[in-house]
């Protein structure tokens, strides 16, 4: 008796170290930001839509069909008047690897300088991860190198180079830092998030790859991580649920959005008609795992039971995603913030309804997209910055960041605030200044003539991303 009590304690006691040991471990997974820094570019980089209309018609490939495209594109795109872009295609003249790199170092440099100047004590012999992501441009030696040179990093650290990832590749830089972080202790990571504009100019005349000359504009964002919980007191968020999802093994959904050359041999990004649907499904099956992760139980059961009874009452065989007419999720039980990629006005709107969010939800998503435009992966820290800006994140308060890119992917990810964040950052300047009082383009009557249909098929509609 005495040797089976002793066997059943000795049980028990294992059992509670193993315990004790997994919350340990896990306790040093976490994931802290503890500050970003997104870029600003200088006054002799912007332009406004003039402008913009200006350089397009440097093309010399473009019919009176192309122009009328284009220049639709522009006034109807939801930016504004204060964008960026390389000054080689400013200029109208086709880049140089100088101007390449030039691009590329005047974004990480300056976010890197500002965001070891904010982060005092930590300096850049305390990296231990870097992880670069630009799809578009992948020199050699690497970008992660370039900043390792720059900055004197240790021969230690570890660096990722990412490349060909999309709009959504800042989501997948911080899934590598959060997984490097399981088998590093008391780490510190830098995630930098920019993308390569200025030897990508398209000049052909295909309108499915001439829309990302009109949307694309210069803007990058460098992030400070750790798991290092003596330093949590300095953090602002907490990652709480990253969910990944690629259909790429679908030949349709890996065509609609995808680098190639046109007839006439002019390289560019193809956006090809499914790629409303690739998004869809990849957003529809990246929801069903972070759903039950990131909200209520109450709000999952409130959502069956109506689901149920709105398909007794229709007598309805098949259970829509959305539960059908009136029957959705309100993903506000479990999310007070919503952070949606700013890559186009179209993409804002339709994925706000989709997810019955206000005005006020998109309105950080819109406004990034009107000050910055589409700055590809850098995006969603633009939009970040504006609800600090307005002193909107406050402590226990949740941010849902959604993204798509090619391959094809969606990536969501759920950040939870560790204290009140009122920091004005890139936005110091004009935040007083927004939301304007109309974001109706100023050329929209210079360019009156061209109200036609030729932009029916962008005009990408996300309203049934829950369908």
């Amino acid at each position: 008796m005495e040797i089976f009590t002793t066997m059943c304690l000795l049980t028990l006691y294992y059992g509670f170290f193993c315990l004790c040991k997994l919350v340990l471990q896990k306790r040093d997974q976490s994931c802290y930001m503890l500050a970003y820094e997104c870029y600003k570019a200088k006054e002799d980089m912007k332009v406004n839509s003039d402008s913009c209309a200006k350089i397009v018609m440097q093309n010399k490939n473009l019919g009176l069909e192309e122009l009328r495209f284009l220049l639709k594109t522009i006034v109807n795109s939801g930016i504004g008047e204060e964008t960026s872009c390389p000054r080689n295609i400013i200029e109208c003249r086709n880049s140089t690897i100088e101007d390449e790199l030039h691009e590329m170092d005047g974004i990480i440099f300056d976010t890197l300088d500002k965001l070891f100047a904010r982060s005092t004590p930590i300096s850049p012999s305390h990296i231990d991860i870097l992880v670069v992501n630009v799809s578009m441009l992948s020199p050699a030696p690497s970008l992660t190198s370039r900043i390792a040179n720059r900055y004197k990093m240790r021969e230690d650290i570890k660096t990722f180079n990412l490349s060909g990832m999309g709009c959504s590749a800042s989501l997948i830089a911080i899934d590598v830092v959060q997984n490097l972080f399981k088998s590093y202790k008391k780490a510190n990571a830098i995630v930098v998030s920019t993308e390569s504009l200025a030897p990508n100019w398209y000049c052909g005349k295909e309108k499915s790859m001439l829309l990302t000359n009109c949307l694309f504009r210069s803007g990058g964002c460098s992030m400070l991580f750790t798991n290092n919980r003596d330093l949590k007191h300095r953090a602002m968020l907490k990652l709480k649920h990253l969910v990944r999802t690629h259909i790429g093994s679908s030949d349709e959904a890996y065509h609609c959005c995808i680098q190639a050359e046109d007839e006439s041999g002019y390289q560019g990004f193809h956006l090809a008609k499914y790629l409303t649907k690739a998004a869809a499904l990849a957003f529809r099956m990246n929801l069903q795992i972070l759903v039950p992760k990131m909200l209520p139980l109450r709000e999952i059961l409130r959502y069956l039971l109506a689901s149920l009874l709105h398909n007794l009452s229709t007598k309805s065989q098949n259970l829509e995603a959305d539960g059908g007419d009136g029957v959705k999720l309100n993903l506000k039980t479990g999310i007070e913030h919503f952070c949606i990629h700013p890559g186009g006005r179209a993409i804002i709107d339709g994925i706000g309804k989709s997810m019955g969010l206000s005005d006020y939800d998109v309105e950080p998503s819109r406004m990034a997209l009107y000050r910055f435009g589409n700055t590809s992966a850098a995006g969603f820290w633009y939009a970040l910055g504006y609800m600090e800006a307005k002193q909107r994140l406050k402590k226990g308060n949740r941010i849902l960041m959604s993204g798509f890119g090619a391959g094809f992917k969606c990536n969501n990810i759920v950040w939870e605030v560790l204290k009140d964040l009122e920091d004005a950052n890139v936005w110091k300047d004009c935040i007083e200044s927004y939301p304007p009082e109309t974001l109706v383009n100023p050329f929209m009557e210079k360019y009156g003539w061209l109200n036609d249909e030729y932009l029916s098929f962008v005009r990408l509609d996300f309203s049934q991303i829950f369908a």
